[in-house]
Formats: structure tokens, sequence, C-alpha cells
């Protein structure tokens, strides 16, 4: 990786792009706060930061490190629980705005997302944390970011267990299913970014980062990936770099 930055800010600042000045930010542990702070610094201040702990609009004063950290609650503009704030990706009017940023242990071609368990669900080689309110995020929010370490053990034909639904079998799957909104729009990890086709809902590679190649990300996926439109990311410029290290994370707490 380029000298200039490290692969978890190019992974923080290419999906602090995809948030909009309009948009409300379900927001997970880690890099997921980076992500919204580093937004509503940037270029993003009318944004809405919510936690599933009950904090809506927080303004996050200093980084929290975990969703029930005390910091999430300071300045919001309301402290309420796990049922309020899942009703405001419910809500016809908040959900379809609402943005969900997921980690995963498995990805599929089709941006479902596995962070369950690996191998068989009943006698299971790895266990997981499991869903928390993923599932209800990435059914009822109006869109999804994914990160994940680019990894072929990650990237595979069939999860071992479906945690969180992406565009399910793909095309008008999941809609024919009773989801009528959202969906995984990006995924992005320590060598690039993807997307998904709008017709069949399957992967492309949209843009690799500085430093990786075609071969080194087509050698770490476990199915084939479209690659014929990919381009190199657009570096991240001094300004996004200044506010994520001085302003949003200048302790490294988790943006290695």
């Amino acid at each position: 990786m380029n000298e200039s930055f490290s692969a978890s800010e190019l992974m923080t600042i290419a999906a602090a792009r995809e948030i909009t000045d309009r948009d409300i930010i379900f927001c997970g542990t880690g890099l997921p706060i980076v992500v919204a702070r580093t937004a509503k610094h940037l270029h993003a201040p009318g944004s809405v930061i919510f936690f599933e702990t009950g904090a809506i609009d927080s303004p996050l004063l200093d980084l929290p490190m975990f969703v029930a950290d005390s910091r999430v609650m300071a300045g919001a503009v309301i402290h309420t629980g796990l049922v309020d704030a899942i009703s405001m990706l419910q809500n016809n009017k908040t959900g379809p705005r609402t943005v969900t940023i997921l980690g995963a242990a498995q990805i599929d071609r089709f941006g479902n997302l596995n962070s369950t368990c690996i191998g068989d669900y009943l006698a299971p080689r790895v266990r997981f944390s499991g869903s928390g309110g993923a599932a209800d995020a990435a059914c009822l929010s109006g869109r999804t970011i994914v990160f994940m370490k680019h990894q072929k053990e990650r990237f595979v034909e069939r999860l071992d267990y479906l945690t969180s639904p992406g565009w399910l079998q793909g095309a008008r799957s999941r809609e024919q299913k009773g989801l009528t909104r959202g969906g995984t729009s990006v995924l992005i990890t320590n060598k690039c970014i993807i997307r998904f086709h709008p017709g069949k809902r399957t992967m492309y590679l949209s843009e690799y980062f500085p430093g990786s190649t075609l071969e080194e990300i087509e050698g770490n996926t476990g199915f084939p990936l479209d690659l014929a439109s990919a381009r190199e990311m657009t570096p991240p410029g001094e300004e996004e770099l200044r506010v994520l290290r001085e302003e949003v994370d200048p302790d490294r707490l988790i943006i290695a």
C-alpha cells in the first residue's frame, strides 16, 4: 500500500464519499463510526447519525469506541431506546433515507452476508456474534454499505449461513420476497470498491485502490468477478486525510 495512506484510511474515505448530506446513518461499532464522523466533517454536515442503543442525531464530539459508549449520547437530539431507534428504519419517511454500514465474515456475489457462523449452524467450526440489529437494518434501510477484508475464504459461492440479506438470488428476488427497498449498494474492501449491476444485482469491480492490482483482487475472490469497467480509485485528498487524522481519529484508536 502507498506509504502516504493506509488501507484502513482508504476504506474509510471511500465509504465516507458514499454519504450525502440528506442521509440518516445507522451506525455500528468501529469503522462505521469513523466513516460517519468523517463524512459529517467533510461534506455532509446535515447527515443524521443514530445508534441502536438509542442516541439519535449524535454530533459525536469525541470518538466513541462502541455503540453503547456514553459518548454517543453527548449532544444527541434524542436519548431513547432500541425500539424507537429501529423504528427509524421502519418509518416510510426516514427508512428510505437510511444508510446502514455493516461488516461480515462471508459475502456472496449478490451481497448477502454471513456474520453468524462458519460451517454447519448446529456444529460450526466458528461461531460469531450473530445479527444483532444487522438483519433488520439490511432489510429495512434505504441502502447498505459493507466493509470486508478481501480474502478468498470470505468471498464465497454459497454462504454457510444467511444473516443479512443483500440481493438474495439477484435480479428482482429481493423485491419478490417483500423487501421493497434497500439492498447492498457498495462493498468496500482493503483492496477495492465493488458495486452491483442494476439489473442482475451481481458484483462488479468498480474501483481498485492505489497499490492493488486486478490480478490480486481476482485471485482473492472465490467466484468470477466482472472486471471490465474497473478503474483506479481517486486517491484521498489532503483535506480528507487531515480531517480523518487530526479531527476524527487523532489518537489512532480505530484507524491503523
